[in-house]
């Protein structure tokens, strides 16, 4: 006779309750089979009483070192400076920790060793993509090149360091500029707040140096706009997507939307997809 014991839920915590962060957080105290929202790390928790407030369990509130105690995933979605502080306390206690900012993930490679001496794991969702479970498959073949154009309204790329640097203006645009041409890593320095998806699809198929991207600054947009092209030995595919901004208009709503779908993997019955 078979053990039938139902599987203990797993304890996720959030670091970073912004746009993202908040729905994810929302979505584990409504509920997703098998997992607990634990804990929050938050720059100021006063900032957020009433949120946290409002949930039917509140978590326990903690430094960003003390997720990886409290929690068997730790979901990171501050800005990208922070990653390293919230994932490599995770990792060396052979905790998961799910990466929003992917391209900061690049600048802190090591995490990646790290979290396989320890026996710990590193998880970049989806995204603001769709597709990468194709390129995920094609990699396994050879992937000839892959090459991704995203245009964004000007609002979301204000700020960015390579616009700064460089001194460009974007603020009277009245046709699309293209403002950068290059590999996935320069484009991750370049505009860390708009670029993870470019890692994410890089780190899934051929790698960021690899990878070409071109980034518009579009003034007739009012989404963020992304079109892939790959050629593989297996397939030729493209894929397009239009993703509405969230409240920060650097990010796109169905960022949270895909790490919710990804945690709701962890323990499902039926999991469709890779």
């Amino acid at each position: 006779m078979t053990d039938q014991r139902p599987l203990s839920d797993l304890r996720v915590a959030v670091a970073g309750l912004g746009s993202i962060g908040t729905k994810i957080a929302a979505a584990l105290d409504q509920g997703i089979e098998g997992l607990t929202l634990a804990a929050v790390a938050v720059r100021d928790p006063a900032k957020h009483q009433a949120f946290l407030g409002g949930l039917r369990r509140p978590p326990r509130v903690l430094a960003v070192e003390e997720l990886g105690d409290a929690a068997d995933i730790v979901v990171e979605c501050a800005p990208s400076k922070h990653l390293r502080a919230i994932v490599e306390p995770a990792v060396k206690r052979g905790r998961a920790a799910v990466v929003v900012s992917a391209g900061a993930l690049l600048e802190n490679s090591d995490l990646i060793d790290l979290a396989r001496a320890n026996g710990g794991r590193i998880i970049v969702p989806t995204g603001a993509l769709i597709g990468l479970d194709a390129v995920n498959a094609a990699a396994i073949g050879t992937i000839h090149s892959v090459k991704m154009v995203s245009r964004k309204p000007v609002d979301g790329l204000k700020g960015a360091p390579f616009i700064v640097e460089n001194n460009i203006d974007i603020d009277h645009l009245r046709e699309p500029l293209k403002l950068f041409e290059g590999s996935a890593r320069e484009a991750a320095k370049g505009f860390p707040a708009n670029l993870n998806v470019a890692v994410a699809l890089s780190l899934a198929g051929i790698g960021p140096d690899r990878t070409m991207v071109q980034i518009w600054a579009d003034p007739g947009v009012t989404r963020n706009v992304h079109r892939i092209e790959v050629e593989a030995d297996s397939a030729r595919f493209s894929m397009s997507i239009e993703n509405v901004p969230s409240e920060n208009p650097k990010t796109g709503m169905i960022t949270a939307l895909s790490v919710i779908a990804l945690l709701r993997k962890q323990r499902a019955t039926l999991c469709v997809g890779t």
